[in-house]
């Protein structure tokens, strides 16, 4: 009986002194160490981020299209034709083209002058809307029908007189003698103007005006001077 307590108490002894062992080693033991934060966490928290400007690089300028880089048209397109411009020929316009000066398109006046003497001066001005043409000599005449009085062909112009509107031309009327008892002459009151043989005007005749049978009238003349030269 006694044998068998002590191989009974011995295993219970052994037991408690494992486990006092074991308490004084885990007083004993050095703290453990934190474990060492992960490398590639740390990277990913603890690194900024990038900001958008450096990030995205600036958008570059569209370039501005050229006739360089302008895109071609793709084979068998038609390229857009530009009409072209009517073009007048010099001389054709209508509002250019001259016409004959007539009753209809100018206004004539006689004035008496004072140099030379015996002169009276017949002034054709184009109250048109349209250049005219003072053809050759005006075909003057007095008072009643009668043949018109002489041209003096020395004042052919070198060209013909064109007027614009509201341009005047200038014709001369040479009365000749003063009246008296040897001179066959009459006085005149009014003054038939012809521009063309079908077209002709009345004038009323400056007051006092004689005229003889050598009167004669100038071609037309563009200036007053000229006119007044014969």
């Amino acid at each position: 009986m006694r044998i068998v307590a002590r191989r009974l108490a011995l295993p219970a002894a052994a037991l408690a002194a494992a486990l006092a062992l074991t308490a004084c080693q885990s007083d004993d033991a050095p703290a453990a160490s934190p474990k060492a934060p992960d490398a590639s966490a740390s990277a990913s928290q603890g690194a900024p981020e990038a900001s958008a400007t450096e990030a995205v690089p600036p958008a570059e300028a569209a370039p501005t299209p050229t006739k360089a880089n302008a895109p071609k048209p793709a084979a068998g397109t038609a390229r857009p034709t530009t009409a072209a411009k009517p073009t007048t020929p010099a001389g054709s316009s209508t509002s250019t083209r001259a016409v004959t000066c007539t009753a209809a398109n100018t206004r004539i006046v006689a004035s008496r002058v004072s140099r030379p003497v015996n002169h009276l001066l017949l002034t054709v001005t184009n109250v048109g809307g349209r250049p005219c043409n003072a053809l050759g000599a005006p075909i003057v005449g007095f008072d009643d029908p009668q043949a018109p009085i002489a041209v003096v062909e020395d004042s052919r112009p070198q060209a013909v007189v064109t007027l614009a509107p509201g341009e005047s031309g200038y014709a001369s009327v040479i009365l000749t003698g003063e009246p008296g008892p040897d001179t066959h002459g009459r006085t005149v009151r009014k003054i038939r103007v012809g521009l063309t043989p079908e077209s002709d005007t009345t004038v009323a005749a400056p007051s006092g005006t004689f005229a003889d049978a050598g009167a004669a009238v100038s071609y037309w003349q563009r200036s007053l001077e000229d006119a007044l030269t014969y």
